[in-house]
């Protein structure tokens, strides 16, 4: 007998009941290895190789969001902890566990500057099993620790043992050796422009730590530093109020200034709990500090001042302002500038410098969180382009994630940074990289636009495609004129787009995002070769050439626009303007010739044209629209002749 095979919805229930486990990724082969065995036909076997990839790249995605979940929750947790400091040791502690449970390292370790003896010793450690490693001391300089600590730069190595960048010695060659390390990523701790101490992750096996990942533990060093810092700040309050009893006053005013700093630092951890973004950050500062503070992004700020400030680790005067960079991981993101305060105690820059570390974090959680967004809006919009064989009901599941309803029309939009002619200047490689910096920014600030507009965007062609949701009161050339000036807005420069006819319900039409974008490429590169850069136009706006450009070929609206008032009129009234029109370019624009074809006197064929200018306007008789204006005329009669 033959096998009977299951149905669709059986091979999904499979993939989906393996995803709500959470199963490890070779059990997805399980299904089809069973289907296979048990002598499954060809379809059966398509379709659950279709579910398994489809479920994979589910399962890669849940874990892509929960690992970063995971990761700002320990950021947040350790600004909880700071919040509440009571215990160095502990606090340290938790966060060497958090760096190596969320880098996937198997030790992570801790070690600070000894002052006196002029070396850095182990602090904390977690995963280590060598008690010679544990109690290891090195000399600055010495080892990749020592390189940091005196360098006051993160260093990584895959294999320590094998890296002549660092001076080997035997003392930590051997607790290297005990330890069986390998690969080694090391952070600076820094309060101020001074190195403290060091923060490491490190691997027994050979291994590539990811930019993202130095910057996660970068983040994890600076709160390590804070809690130092803070540790240290109580400690010597501590000891001012047991050795200085006679100077009240003194002591007063310095616990009101620590009782202040405490306050900022528990209001910036309450921002950064429960979601706050940067200018809540800087309106927080500025109500602390009585004074006006903004965030200026990278490029835009005091170029020299935020170097400054990010080389020494501290806030820095300029003029009447003083400038924090803000920066994360060797990354410089902008900086925080506090105006009108020339002069500035040493609490209040560090908790203008405090908050330019919470910002980073901030923006480094938004920008993961934002391109983790912008990648699965790219990915839909690629299918919609390139499978039009997907499964609408995925992609409506898939689009209603992202607040996309695929079922209204669209827009689609084909944008372009730059003019036709190219980059000017500059060697080929510069001009590459410029062109990669340009393609980059018009790409983030199409994903932005489509975010803001509830489409999707994608880098295509070297631009961007958007679909967006096409306006009942607006017409597709007015979408198209509004995305060039808000991207050119956004990247600084000239963005030109071209767009589609309406698409009325792009997951419905397989293909038809496809054929929408080609007809969208097709108004761009005409707006380039016009000269019309930085322009957004569709089909309509090029009159008799947008029957060329547009697939639809729409003949009918081509006549409405260019003739309609005319036509309309003469409906009406009753009269002849158009056919008066048509012996008028028939006698070569002559009134004479015209009024005897017509065999009304010359007046009436002047009141006429008079009468069609007051409709089509003034310049309808000028080359460029006199040429449409014909065409219209000849297609509008072979329309009527067709009806009849």
């Amino acid at each position: 007998m033959p096998r009977s095979e299951p149905p669709p919805a059986a091979a999904d229930a499979r993939y989906l009941e393996l995803l709500s486990r959470g199963a490890a990724a070779e059990e997805y082969e399980q299904p089809l290895l069973r289907a296979r065995a048990a002598g499954a036909g060809p379809e059966e076997l398509a379709a659950l190789e279709r579910g398994k990839l489809l479920a994979l790249r589910v399962r890669g995605e849940l874990e892509g969001r929960r690992r970063r979940e995971a990761e700002l929750s320990a950021l947040f947790e350790t600004a909880h902890d700071l919040a509440g400091l009571r215990d160095l040791d502990a606090v340290l502690q938790a966060i060497v566990q958090r760096a190596r449970s969320l880098l996937g390292s198997e030790c992570a370790y801790l070690t600070l500057n000894d002052p006196e003896a002029g070396d850095t010793y182990m602090r904390v450690t977690d995963g280590s099993v060598s008690a010679r490693f544990q109690q290891l001391r090195l000399g600055m300089g010495e080892g990749l620790g020592g390189l940091v600590a005196q360098t006051a730069r993160p260093y990584v190595t895959e294999s320590y043992l094998d890296d002549p960048r660092f001076e080997h010695t035997h003392t930590i060659d051997s607790g290297v050796r005990d330890e069986g390390l390998v690969a080694i990523l090391g952070v600076p701790l820094m309060t101020g422009s001074s190195v403290i101490g060091v923060l490491f992750a490190a691997d027994r096996r050979a291994r590539v730590f990811e930019r993202e990942q130095i910057a996660l533990l970068a983040s994890f060093a600076a709160h390590a530093a804070v809690a130092i810092d803070s540790a240290n700040l109580l400690s010597e309050t501590r000891s001012a109020l047991a050795g200085l009893e006679a100077a009240h006053a003194v002591i007063r005013d310095r616990s009101a200034v620590i009782e202040r700093a405490s306050e900022v630092h528990d209001r910036l951890t309450e921002l950064v709990l429960r979601g706050g973004g940067v200018r809540d950050v800087a309106e927080a500062v500025a109500e602390v500090l009585r004074g006006s503070v903004e965030f200026t992004e990278a490029g835009l700020s005091p170029g020299r001042t935020v170097e400054r400030s990010r080389s020494a680790g501290r806030a820095v005067r300029d003029g009447d302002d003083w400038v924090a960079a803000v920066s994360a991981g060797g990354e410089l993101f902008g900086a925080l500038v506090l105006h009108g305060h020339p002069e500035l105690d040493p609490v209040d820059q560090r908790t203008l410098e405090r908050a330019a570390m919470v910002t980073s974090l901030l923006l480094i959680a938004r920008r993961s969180a934002g391109e983790a967004e912008q990648r699965v809006r790219g990915e839909l919009l690629d299918d919609l382009l390139d499978a039009p064989d997907r499964d609408p009901s995925l992609l409506r599941e898939r689009a209603a994630r992202l607040t996309a309803d695929l079922d209204a029309p669209h827009v689609v939009l084909a944008a372009r940074a730059g003019d036709a002619g190219g980059d000017a200047g500059g060697s080929g490689a510069e001009t590459a990289e410029r062109r990669i910096a340009d393609r980059r920014r018009l790409w983030l600030a199409a994903s932005h636009l489509a975010a803001t507009r509830q489409g999707l965007a994608a880098a295509r062609d070297g631009g961007a495609v958007l679909l967006l949701p096409a306006g009942p009161d607006e017409s597709a050339a007015e979408t198209a004129r509004q995305a060039a000036g808000q991207l050119g807005t956004a990247v600084r420069g000239t963005v030109t787009v071209g767009a589609s006819a309406p698409v009325p319900a792009p997951v419905a039409r397989p293909g038809a995002v496809a054929a929408a974008y080609a007809e969208a490429r097709r108004c761009l590169e005409a707006l380039l070769l016009l000269g019309r850069a930085g322009q957004g136009a569709a089909a309509e706006d090029f009159g008799f050439l947008g029957l060329l450009l547009a697939d639809s070929r729409d003949v009918a609206s081509f006549v409405r626009r260019t003739i309609g008032p005319v036509t309309d009129y003469d409906a009406r009234r009753g009269t002849e303007l158009t056919r008066t029109m048509e012996a008028y370019f028939a006698c070569g624009m002559s009134p004479a010739r015209t009024k005897d074809e017509l065999h009304v006197h010359v007046n009436t064929v002047a009141q006429r044209l008079e009468r069609v200018g007051r409709l089509l306007g003034a310049d309808w008789q000028s080359p460029s629209r006199a040429l449409e204006v014909q065409l219209a005329l000849r297609l509008h009669r072979l329309a009527g002749a067709l009806d009849r």
